[in-house]
């Protein structure tokens, strides 16, 4: 900038001085208010309520009946549940779902968002079936189907494997192989979700773009390595983050119908502990404790992810 230009161009903090004063010369309305009032009495009662109140009974000892008084235990139930083996059984499976999930909720979507990207008339028909199907079926529905598939005795898998020459495999009752099933279940599940978003995001890249790097003798692996990567970054992050956040506790619903946390809790993570102590042992303080526990985790891990899509995303301006 030449010393004319610097001289006589306004400086940002001129012009943001009478927006400011004008956004404080705006009379306050109530208009928008009311009109989030129905969405923060939601969150108030079904999300802020609920968790101070867990919060407050991380300290107590309770059985949850009505009758019985709850007994403040100060620190002990956390003291308590960071001593025992299943905690730590539960926190380390937790962590195999979530890095286990990764694969077929980011990098295989990816690459079938990309790879498809061109296909046209029956065939992208015939690959959007495939994909989403499993997204539309109910969880309770695929867990009854893949128990079917997988029943050690008659099931499709086990007699595939009889075919081949293979020995028999308890895919469910197994614990070395339990926690790899309900992870591939749980993946299964989500592959179509996660390729919807990436084909959605995939075809709103700007076609000039492809089109200009082509002209510039640029191959196909170069157009996505330089292109479409880059602008799938926050795609990327999203579903990232949405599978740290929520894998394991996407995983729920096959834990409780195929194994119920077994065989010898080798599926149990800290979301079904926290719903074994909460309702089948009645012990609210150390499911309350566990919660919370899984709470400031997954809180750290979600201002973490927020870091780095900040950091890291691409955005088309």
């Amino acid at each position: 900038m030449t010393s004319f230009q610097a001289e006589f161009a306004p400086s940002k903090a001129a012009a943001a001085t009478p927006m400011r004063a004008a956004r404080l010369r705006e009379p306050f309305s109530i208009a928008p208010w009311i009109y989030l009032a129905p969405t923060l009495a939601l969150l108030m009662i079904w999300t802020y309520v609920p968790l101070v109140e867990a919060f407050k009974l991380s300290f107590y000892q309770w059985n949850m009946l009505p009758t019985s008084p709850q007994r403040y235990v100060g620190l002990k139930n956390y003291e308590r549940l960071i001593a025992l083996p299943e905690m730590r059984n539960a926190l380390w499976n937790t962590l195999y779902y979530t890095l286990g999930l990764f694969p077929m909720s980011v990098i295989i979507p990816l690459f079938v968002a990309i790879w498809t990207q061109d296909l046209t008339g029956r065939a992208r028909k015939i690959y959007r079936a495939l994909i989403f199907v499993p997204m539309i079926v109910a969880p309770v529905v695929a867990a009854i189907l893949w128990r079917w598939l997988l029943n050690e005795d008659q099931g499709i898998v086990t007699l595939g494997l009889d075919w081949l020459g293979f020995d028999r495999i308890g895919f469910l009752t197994d614990p070395r192989y339990a926690l790899a099933t309900l992870t591939w279940i749980t993946g299964w599940k989500l592959i179509g979700f996660s390729t919807l978003l990436f084909s959605a995001a995939n075809a709103g890249i700007n076609s000039a773009y492809i089109e200009a790097a082509r002209i510039d003798g640029a191959s196909r692996w170069g157009i996505i390595r330089d292109i479409r990567l880059p602008l799938l970054s926050p795609t990327i992050l999203l579903l990232s983050m949405m599978t740290i956040l929520f894998g394991a506790q996407w995983s729920f619903a096959y834990i409780r119908v195929l194994t119920d946390g077994g065989p010898l809790k080798s599926t149990t993570n800290i979301f079904y502990l926290l719903y074994q102590y909460g309702f089948e042992t009645l012990s609210a303080g150390w499911s309350s404790a566990a919660g919370m526990i899984a709470f400031a985790g997954f809180g750290l891990l979600a201002a973490g992810c927020m870091w780095l899509t900040k950091r890291f995303a691409v955005y088309d301006n």
